[in-house]
């Protein structure tokens, strides 16, 4: 590597302190040295390893910036490539105008994202806790966590981009910015089309007041801008708008792509379109069945109920579907974390979605199975029985404080009423 990518790196690193010292992280000096340590390393580590090529990158990605070189740049966004959504495109055909190789701009991208989808984390865990020493670990551990590495530094993916978004939208729902959070949700799923495993919470937030009907809105609108400079390039607009729907031919026939899901157990089903139907069917029951059971309870919706719901849906959705990959799972490692550093007793959801996961990033970058996926699945419908005990007790809580306040009310009413 060369010393603009290093520079490049550094600048990153910089970024992320100084959003720790934003968000009023950094108190005192050695809260300063250990963020700086643990920032340290964990750049020092991708810088290690973004030499590294993978087949995606080899066979997909180095393509579609040669394409890019070769039409044009900018240009050529007029043109069908790749199977990734427009502003992604719009990334790779900036990178075919640099000098740098294309690897490290694909990974200094993802590492970006890797920084906001660590602070987008700690920030939606201060909804739930304000102590710093939790805020500094949780982002330090999103940072660092194996398959958050894993998936930039090494693999070159791009999951971290519409992750970061996903959870900086959640956190700002809850903090009651229904506009920006509608936005980046928006912006999350021009990224990639994963994002709709999480996307249903917001039916969820809806429910709990955060959202209004006008709210739903912002997000076709910010779709739309969003491509639009690839339509005034030349790319049909219709064609460009419902591009997910074209790409649904290239996930594959197979009904399992090293990834933990329900096929990890049914392994021996053959796959047919009539499976993948019932298992999309399936996932869809799933999710309606969540957002029935938060419509029911939607007076005992707090924030830690909601955060409970992201992760049921996080988990569950890809579990049940056909044709998943092993990254598929990337939003539930992160809410899972959120989810164990907001209570400790859900500790054990964080570290079976990373089991989970890491199973099938070693099968795809080693080439071989660790284990057999089905530990995995086993590993998920665990995290999924957590979160779904947490959810209830979260409801239950809310329950319990929205009685125990309407009592007090009624109890000061009387009390106003028998005075002289």
């Amino acid at each position: 590597m060369g010393f603009s990518v290093y520079l490049l790196l550094g600048l990153e690193a910089a970024l992320a302190l100084w959003l720790l010292l934003r968000a009023g992280s950094l108190r005192d000096r050695r809260t300063w040295a250990l963020s700086v340590l643990l920032l340290a390393l964990a750049f020092a580590a991708r810088a290690y390893v973004f030499d590294y090529e993978t087949l995606d990158y080899q066979n997909f990605l180095s393509k579609w910036v040669g394409f890019f070189r070769e039409n044009g740049h900018f240009r050529a966004m007029r043109y069908s490539v790749g199977n990734y959504n427009i502003p992604y495109l719009y990334f790779l055909a900036l990178f075919s105008l640099l000098p740098i190789r294309d690897l490290y701009l694909i990974k200094l991208l993802s590492t970006l994202f890797d920084v906001l989808l660590a602070w987008g984390a700690m920030k939606l865990l201060s909804r739930y806790t304000k102590k710093n020493a939790l805020l500094l670990a949780c982002f330090f551990t999103v940072l660092c966590l194996p398959t958050v590495f894993l998936n930039s530094a090494v693999w070159a993916q791009c999951d971290s981009s519409y992750a970061a978004l996903l959870v900086i939208a959640l956190w700002l729902a809850l903090d009651d910015r229904p506009v920006p959070s509608m936005a980046c949700a928006a912006l999350a799923f021009g990224f990639k089309l994963q994002a709709v495993f999480v996307l249903p919470v917001f039916a969820v937030l809806w429910m709990a007041g955060k959202f209004k009907w006008r709210h739903f809105l912002i997000f076709p609108a910010v779709y739309v801008l969003l491509v639009l400079p690839a339509v005034l390039l030349g790319r049909p607009f219709w064609e460009t708008v419902t591009l997910y729907f074209s790409q649904t031919g290239s996930i594959g026939s197979a009904l399992n792509y090293n990834s933990s899901s329900v096929f990890a157990i049914l392994w021996k089903i053959p796959a047919s379109e009539r499976v993948s139907k019932i298992a999309v069917a399936a996932a869809f029951c799933y999710m309606l069945f969540i957002l029935g059971l938060c419509f029911f309870r939607r007076r005992d919706l707090s924030d830690r109920a909601i955060l409970a719901a992201a992760v049921l849906l996080a988990v569950g959705i890809p579990f049940l579907l056909p044709h998943m990959h092993e990254r598929y799972f990337f939003c539930a490692d992160i809410l899972s974390v959120v989810l164990a550093f907001a209570a400790w007793p859900c500790a054990a959801a964080a570290l079976l979605c990373q089991f989970a996961s890491l199973l099938g990033y070693h099968a795809y970058l080693k080439m071989r199975f660790l284990l057999p996926m089905r530990c995995g699945a086993a590993a998920l419908i665990v995290t999924l029985a957590i979160a779904a005990l947490f959810l209830f007790s979260s409801m239950e809580d809310a329950a319990e404080a929205r009685i125990a306040a309407l009592h007090r009310k009624k109890a000061q009413g009387t009390g106003k009423k028998k005075g002289p």
